[in-house]
């Protein structure tokens, strides 16, 4: 997702790093507000891969599903230019820099007739290939064409042949005798040579005779009807520059093509490439700059160190959770610009006076509702019903004891909108839930699981819905190994799967933990790692508190 237009920063609205479907239609659904108010930089991305139900909702609905976007580790795409123009590699090394000076830029990047990136230009690379043509000691040729030579001089076009076509180019300023001169010519390949002259017509003749590749003349100087006969017979371009001799030397030299002067070896990066991979590479570029291309090698942008010490050019905003344990790895190194949220306060700082927007009702998509009408936006159908979908998911079809007046007064106004019978489709987002098909153990505990911290203890709850939690508990040593997985791999004090039970209203407890903690956990035990959570369906308002209270009885111990 790159903002090719311009430089205006994007806004990401992202829910938890494991959403849930609340987290995925609030981001979704906000996200369309704000485009609605004419912010179009705003969109919705998740982090993770999308549970049953919510890919029901969506595709159900006709509603585009959130970009994914796995983390928000430093990237190119998030500090690169991209309103950047590119030169064609024919085009003249002296119109080249012109268009740096017009863009007051110190690089600028060489594309081929494709558009497909092939060198960048800078001002060392181009002074050192001319130093190298203007050292008598190597005699350098450089490639240029009749046209480029034109384009350059602004000259008058006699006669042209040939003229896209490139050749080894030697200039020869005739300064000296006419016996020199000729002497001169011998060293050199004719159809190389371009002879610039003034109004010596022994010069004009033996270089047309020699079949040399262009005759220029200086100063404005005419050329003899009965010579431009014998130029057009012999193929010899003939062209007149408003410039000195000297001067007209000089710049044809600066008529050699882009692709040429430019440093071909310095290679491109991609969008997605970190920052910390890219950082080598910026250091050993003699301009501490990179071209930026896609996957068919057209160019985005560049990248600089000077880009790196600016802001990124995304912003973000958090639904569904304010804790950066749960939010999409590396969101820290970006500006928060708002929260929207409806669980506990976490441990979240910034930098900067935000929006925070947290309300203890049932679901976040409760509260986009509500900014929706305090905006007097009219919801659009897909949405509103996305929305009602989404608070039936988060409240258990309103059965869950984190339900307000509130969300069943908005549930009731979207039903309205959307002409949709709460109870019907809250039993086709239950049956969506219980869905669990070939999914891995891995993927069911990664589905929607949350980290949070007590001190400097770390612990994570997944949670799942089905109408019978005997399928998982058949697949509990399977489970049970995938928790102990991400228990090492965070080295947190447990992890832990609720699975509720939507019908008879009540959950279990599947828990790999540190021994000292399984001892103090006051839950029924109904197997090794399974307990039994009498009544308690809500992971925010009634399982993390009561898990608090016995992670504090083991810190007293």
């Amino acid at each position: 997702m790159i903002n090719k237009k311009n430089n205006k920063k994007l806004i990401y609205i992202m829910g938890h790093r494991n959403p849930d479907t609340d987290s995925v239609v609030a981001a979704a659904a906000y996200a369309q507000l704000k485009n609605l108010l004419g912010k179009k930089e705003c969109i919705a991305i998740r982090g993770g891969k999308l549970s049953p139900q919510t890919e029901y909702i969506f595709e159900r609905f006709k509603v585009p599903v959130p970009n994914y976007v796995p983390d928000m580790i430093p990237k190119v795409m998030y500090y690169m230019k991209r309103d950047v123009r590119p030169v064609s590699g024919d085009t003249s090394l002296w119109n080249a820099v012109a268009e740096m000076e017009k863009a007051n830029v110190k690089v600028i990047p060489v594309v081929n007739s494709n558009g497909e990136y092939s060198a960048l230009l800078n001002y060392n690379a181009f002074a050192h290939n001319i130093l190298k043509v203007l050292d008598p000691e190597t005699a350098t040729l450089f490639s240029t064409n009749i046209r480029l030579i034109a384009d350059t001089l602004s000259a008058q076009q006699i006669m042209t042949f040939n003229p896209e076509e490139l050749f080894k180019c030697v200039t020869i300023v005739v300064a000296d005798s006419t016996e020199t001169f000729r002497k001169t010519l011998t060293l050199h390949t004719p159809e190389n040579a371009v002879i610039i002259t003034g109004d010596r017509k022994d010069v004009q003749e033996y270089g047309i005779d020699s079949g040399v590749r262009a005759i220029i003349l200086s100063s404005g100087t005419q050329m003899t009807k009965e010579l431009r006969e014998k130029a057009e017979k012999k193929c010899v371009s003939v062209l007149i520059s408003p410039y000195r001799s000297a001067e007209t030397a000089m710049l044809v030299m600066y008529s050699a093509p882009a692709s040429e002067m430019a440093d071909t070896k310095i290679k491109p990066v991609q969008a997605s490439d970190t920052i910390r991979y890219i950082r080598d590479f910026l250091r050993e570029s003699t301009s501490r700059t990179l071209p930026v291309v896609d996957d068919r090698n057209k160019l985005l942008g560049t990248i600089s160190e000077t880009d790196l010490m600016a802001e990124p050019n995304v912003d973000i905003i958090l639904v569904d959770h304010n804790e950066l344990s749960q939010a999409l790895e590396g969101v820290e190194n970006y500006t928060i610009q708002e929260v929207i949220d409806h669980h506990r306060l976490g441990n979240l700082s910034t930098k900067t006076p935000i929006t925070f927007i947290n309300r203890p009702v049932g679901a976040t998509c409760t509260i986009i509702v509500s900014l929706y009408r305090q905006a007097r936006v009219p919801l659009p159908k897909p949405i509103a019903s996305i929305l009602l979908a989404g608070i039936l998911a988060d409240t258990l079809v309103l059965n869950s004891p984190t339900i307000t007046e509130e969300d069943r007064d908005t549930a009731e106004y979207l039903s309205n909108i959307t002409n949709i019978d709460i109870d019907a489709l809250g039993r086709d987002i239950i049956a969506a839930g219980n869905r669990l098909g070939n999914r891995t153990a891995g993927e069911i505990v990664n589905q929607d699981m949350k980290e949070y911290h007590e001190g400097k203890l770390a612990y994570t709850i997944s949670q799942i819905e089905v109408d019978s939690t005997e399928e998982l508990l058949k697949r509990k040593a399977e489970i049970m190994e995938e928790l102990g997985i991400e228990r090492r791999k965070r080295d947190a004090l447990f992890c832990a799967l609720m699975v509720t039970d939507v019908i008879k209203l009540t959950s279990i407890m599947i828990i790999d933990g540190k021994p000292e903690f399984l001892q103090v956990v006051e839950f029924p035990r109904k197997d090794t790692g399974v307990f039994f959570l009498r009544r308690i369906v809500s992971r925010k308002k009634e399982l993390v508190p009561l898990l608090t209270e016995q992670i504090q009885h083991l810190a007293e111990k």
